[in-house]
């Protein structure tokens, strides 16, 4: 008998003190990592624009001169225009996001 209760207090005692980290935290779980719009440049835009925006390959534009805004950047990597294919079912509004913010640091 007194080994169930030797039995039964070791295993309250290592309840009580367990650890409560063991739940995800709300703040962790929802979030997300950043997403790497130089990576995203280099693997879809960087054969036709270059590392640097400038290369001009297949009729494509030079970025560094370009006067387009945030917004009319997301819409051309989205729907794409003449030569250049629309990527809005290849990536995410994030990650178009961010490879128009990352095209717009290749500027002069």
């Amino acid at each position: 008998m007194s080994r169930y209760i030797i039995f039964i207090f070791l295993a309250l005692v290592t309840f009580a003190c367990a650890s409560k980290d063991n739940k995800p935290n709300a703040d962790t779980a929802s979030a997300k990592p950043a997403i790497d719009g130089a990576k995203i440049f280099k693997q879809n835009c960087e054969l036709c624009h270059g590392a640097d925006g400038k290369l001009g390959a297949n009729g494509s534009k030079d970025l560094t001169v370009s006067e387009l805004d945030l917004n009319e950047r997301i819409a051309m990597v989205t729907k794409g225009k003449g030569v250049m294919m629309a990527f809005e079912n290849i990536l995410s509004l994030s990650e178009i996001k961010a490879v128009a913010e990352y095209s717009i640091t290749l500027k002069k």
